[in-house]
């Protein structure tokens, strides 16, 4: 075979860039249309059937649905509603993701959709009273804005909760012999608890010190009649006394009289 000269072979690569041009939508100069109908797979939410709101992803198996509908269905849930695959065995809120991109991408497709929420969210603010701020833009922003609306907060006085598992707790005064005129005064009121499964016993004797008033030598925990140590927390305590039984679990107290 003839070797190509130099014009061939130009010839024949050009022939072929012309003909990957052609076909390629984002190399051709060429407007490309679609019905935003053939997009709506990717963009609509699987629960609601819906533009995607807050999208949310779940970084287990990267299906993506609205925060607020993706959080109530794993209220009752830990598989993805789609593929049926194990989100987390206990948490599956811990694997999820705020989808920034996906949410973009979906106000930029459908017109009108970010003004509606945007309305929708004012008149959230506006019927409870509440004061809308607008996180700032460009160079005073945040590094880790999430671009979303809130409020100004004093977070000084908020209660702060971790996504630990948790457990209920019911603390009852252990029935004693002599009671003594002070019984009331030395059982709570509010005996039910909710806390992290990495709390220990010594965390409890704390905060029953502090509601009855009473120093933390005073106080012992028990359960079946048994001290408790200060170093067990309460995932040891279910696991050994009380797995497979309903929550609350059950623990009891004493308060022992004051030294003189």
């Amino acid at each position: 075979m003839a070797e190509q000269g130099p014009t061939a072979i130009a010839t024949r690569l050009r022939n072929q860039l012309q003909s990957v041009y052609s076909l390629d939508p984002l190399r051709n100069e060429e407007e490309v249309k679609l019905k935003i109908k053939e997009l709506n797979e990717h963009i609509v939410c699987y629960l609601c059937a819906g533009y995607f709101i807050d999208a949310t992803t779940i970084t287990e198996c990267l299906h993506t649905f609205c925060k607020s509908c993706i959080v109530k269905y794993l209220q009752t849930s830990k598989y993805c509603p789609m593929c049926n695959i194990k989100i987390h065995e206990t948490q599956p809120l811990l694997n999820l993701k705020l989808d920034r991109v996906m949410q973009d991408i979906v106000f930029k497709l459908v017109p009108g959709l970010q003004e509606s929420e945007d309305q929708r969210i004012k008149e959230f603010y506006q019927s409870r009273g509440l004061e809308r701020v607008v996180q700032p833009s460009g160079d005073d922003a945040m590094p880790d804005s999430t671009g979303l609306p809130y409020t100004s907060f004093d977070h000084s006085k908020a209660h702060f909760y971790r996504y630990d598992e948790q457990v209920s707790l019911c603390l009852e005064r252990h029935s004693s012999t002599h009671p003594g005129k002070d019984k009331n005064k030395l059982t709570l009121q509010q005996k039910f608890v909710r806390c992290s499964v990495r709390a220990e016993v010594r965390h409890l004797r704390k905060v029953l010190c502090h509601r009855l008033n009473v120093e933390k030598h005073q106080v012992q925990m028990l359960f079946n009649n048994e001290s408790l140590p200060d170093h067990m927390t309460m995932k040891r305590l279910w696991l050994s006394h009380w797995f497979g039984k309903a929550q609350p679990l059950v623990l009891h107290y004493t308060v022992k009289e004051k030294r003189r």
